[in-house]
C-alpha cells in the first residue's frame, strides 16, 4: 500500500475514535504504539496526526507529543448553537426528500445503537449516535452543506456521552429523541421533529457540562 493510503487509513481510524470518544479527551496517542497496532510504519501515523493537528483534533503537547484536545464550556456551547443551524437547516431540506428507503436506514442505525447500548458497547452507541446525524446531514443532498460539517468536527459534540456508562438514561433518552425524529419524518410532521432536534441538542450539551 502507497505511504499516502497508509496515512489515510490511520488518519480516518483515528479521526472516527476520537469522534466517538474511543480516544478520550487527553489521552496521548504515541506514534510507534499506533504503528504496531495500524500495521503501519511511524511516518505514516506522523502525518495522519500532523493531518488530525491541522484539524484542530488534537494539540501537540507542551512537553511534545500528541494529545486529543480538551473542549472549553464556551466551545461546547457554539458546538451546540453551530449544529443547531446546520443540522436544522439539513432536516428542513432532509423532509423535501425523504423517502422509505432514507426512514429505513435510519431506523437501521436506531437499531444498531439500540444493541450497542444493551450489549454495553458504548463506544459503538457513540458512532451510531455519530452516524445518525451524519446521516440526516447526508440526506439533505447538499454537498457543501456536508463538507461544513464534516471540517467543523461538529461530531465532537458526542465525545464525552461515551463516559457516561453510569448514565444510562442519557443513552435511553437518545435513543427516543432519534427514533421520534425518525416517527416526526413518516408523519410528514416537521415541526415536531425540529422541536425534538432542538431539545435533543440542548439536552446532550447539558449532558456534556455535567460530566466535566
Amino acid at each position: 500500500m502507497k505511504e499516502d493510503s497508509l496515512a489515510s487509513k490511520v488518519y480516518v481510524e483515528l479521526r472516527r475514535k476520537i469522534l466517538s470518544n474511543q480516544l478520550v479527551p487527553g489521552i496521548r496517542l504515541k506514534e510507534d504504539v499506533w504503528a504496531k497496532r495500524m500495521e503501519v510504519n511511524r511516518m505514516a501515523v506522523r502525518e495522519a496526526l500532523t493531518r488530525l493537528l491541522g484539524e484542530n483534533l488534537i494539540v501537540f503537547g507542551e512537553k511534545g507529543g500528541y494529545f486529543v484536545k480538551s473542549l472549553s464550556a464556551a466551545d461546547i456551547k457554539e458546538i451546540r448553537e453551530l449544529r443547531e443551524v446546520l443540522e436544522l437547516g439539513a432536516l428542513r431540506l432532509t423532509f423535501q426528500k425523504r423517502d422509505d428507503v432514507l426512514i429505513k436506514k435510519l431506523e437501521d442505525i436506531c437499531d444498531d445503537f439500540t444493541s450497542m447500548v444493551s450489549g454495553g458497547y458504548f463506544g459503538g452507541a457513540c458512532e451510531a449516535d455519530v452516524k445518525f446525524h451524519e446521516t440526516l446531514i447526508d440526506s439533505a443532498s447538499n454537498k457543501k452543506l456536508m463538507d461544513l460539517y464534516q471540517l467543523s468536527n461538529i461530531p465532537l459534540f458526542h465525545h464525552k456521552l461515551g463516559q457516561a456508562q453510569t448514565h444510562l438514561n442519557d443513552y435511553e433518552q437518545t435513543d427516543f429523541e432519534h427514533r421520534q425524529i425518525v416517527q416526526a419524518m413518516k408523519e410528514n410532521d416537521l415541526k415536531l421533529a425540529e422541536e425534538t432536534l432542538i431539545k435533543h441538542l440542548i439536552r446532550g450539551e447539558v449532558s456534556v457540562l455535567d460530566l466535566e
